[in-house]
Parts: structure tokens; sequence; C-alpha cells
């Protein structure tokens, strides 16, 4: 091993480059990362028969990328503004294209990953400890059709943020039945983004499906932007402010 921590010739296969970022980031799949590649954000060398030669900068670029998707919500063409400005030895804006602050009311840090699955499996029991909610109040959410147990009558990790969040809004005096407009606003944007990428999506080539995830995970968060700005100049017109 050389001092940076590769191989002797200094490179990586794209085998050996999922295995370095996967402890950090456990999403991550050789598909993404040609996926990534495709969109110019990194540009291993190339061996004369075509296999991938990663660098540690390479990795590092890489590592880069997957953070600022995973902690700062940042699209892929703000990313590529900020590696072309560290390129050019420019300290990047780290402040543009994330998502709102005003997004932590609905719990900004725990915004899903679009491209993930979830492998979580909770039971009803184990929803009600983590939400703190009453069966009562969960029976009633679900009622109004804000969340539903998957197969098996098993619950994700994405269910007790949500069961969570809307704990938090009945706390506030807020019922579930006046949250059922929202389960059909995200119903009908979840239709929109998924005619914008369908035809990407049903094509068997895993780099085109990784396209499909990263264009409906950019355009996902580009609504609720738009959301959260609508809401916070809706409350300063209510406010007269």
């Amino acid at each position: 091993m050389t001092a940076a921590g590769l191989p002797a010739g200094g490179v990586l296969s794209i085998g050996a480059v999922l295995s370095r970022l996967q402890p950090e980031f456990p999403d991550v799949t050789i598909s993404k990362i040609r996926f990534l590649e495709s969109e110019g954000l990194v540009t291993p060398q190339r061996t004369p028969a075509g296999y991938r030669q990663f660098s540690h900068a390479d990795v590092e670029r890489l590592r880069y990328v997957l953070a600022a998707q995973r902690e700062q919500y940042l699209p892929l063409k703000v990313i590529k503004d900020h590696l072309e400005a560290i390129d050019r030895g420019v300290t990047p804006d780290s402040g543009g294209g994330r998502v709102p602050r005003g997004l932590a009311l609905a719990g900004a840090a725990d915004l899903p990953d679009f491209a993930s699955r979830s492998i979580v499996r909770m039971t009803r029991a184990e929803l009600l400890a983590e939400s703190g909610l009453a069966d009562a109040q969960l029976s009633e959410i679900e009622q109004f059709g804000l969340l539903h147990p998957g197969a098996g009558g098993f619950y994700d990790a994405d269910s007790a943020i949500l069961a969570r969040t809307v704990g938090e809004l009945v706390e506030a005096g807020i019922e579930p039945r006046h949250l059922r407009p929202f389960r059909a606003a995200a119903d009908r944007e979840a239709a929109l983004v998924s005619q914008m990428v369908s035809a990407q999506a049903r094509q068997k080539n895993p780099d085109a499906r990784e396209r499909a995830e990263q264009a409906a995970g950019q355009l996902a968060a580009s609504l609720l932007r738009l959301h959260a700005l609508l809401v916070k100049s809706g409350i300063h017109r209510e406010l007269g402010n």
C-alpha cells in the first residue's frame, strides 16, 4: 500500500472504491458511482481495456459529492459548481441550493433520501413507542390516509418520522383530519414527479434507473422548497407582515 492508502500503482477499481465508501454511505452502489461519472462529477482514468481506475483524489471527490447530497440536499448542478470552484482554488459558496431553514419545522434533518429504500421493519407497538403516539391517535392518522403499514403490517423508518411529525402537529392543536389535503397534494406531486422520470425508470439499464432516481430526488427537493416558500409567504400575508 502507498502512503495515501492505495494499492501499488495508486489506483482503485470501482469495486474497491465502493468498499471504501459504503461504511460511510451505505446506500451508495456501483451504479451510483457510474452515474456520478456520467454527470461529470468524477473522471477516473481508463485502462486500454476500458476498466476504470480511481485515484485517491477521485475517492475524496466522490465522498464530497455524497456528503453534499446527504447532509445539505444540494442538487448535482450546485455540487458540480462547487467542485469546479475547488479545482480553481476558490472556496465555494456553501449557502446556495440548500433546503430552506424553514423546512426545519418539518424535520429538515430527517428529510428522506429519495433514492434510498428503508430496510427497517417496525411493529405497531414499536412505532407507537418510537413516535410517542397513543394507539387511538395512530388509528386516526391511518383513518385519514396519512400513514399506512407496508407488507406484513410492518412500518418503515420514514413511517416513524411521519408519525412523530404528525404527533407534533396534533400537540399544537391541528387535528389529523385537517391534514388530509397534505396527503392529497403529496400524492399529486408524487404522480407528477413519477411522470417526469417514468421513461428513464422503465429502462433496463441500471445507470438509466439511477439517473431517474436522481432526477426524481432533485424534482422532489424543488417541490419541497416551493412548498416551504409558499407557506412562508402565506403566513406573512395572513399575519399582515
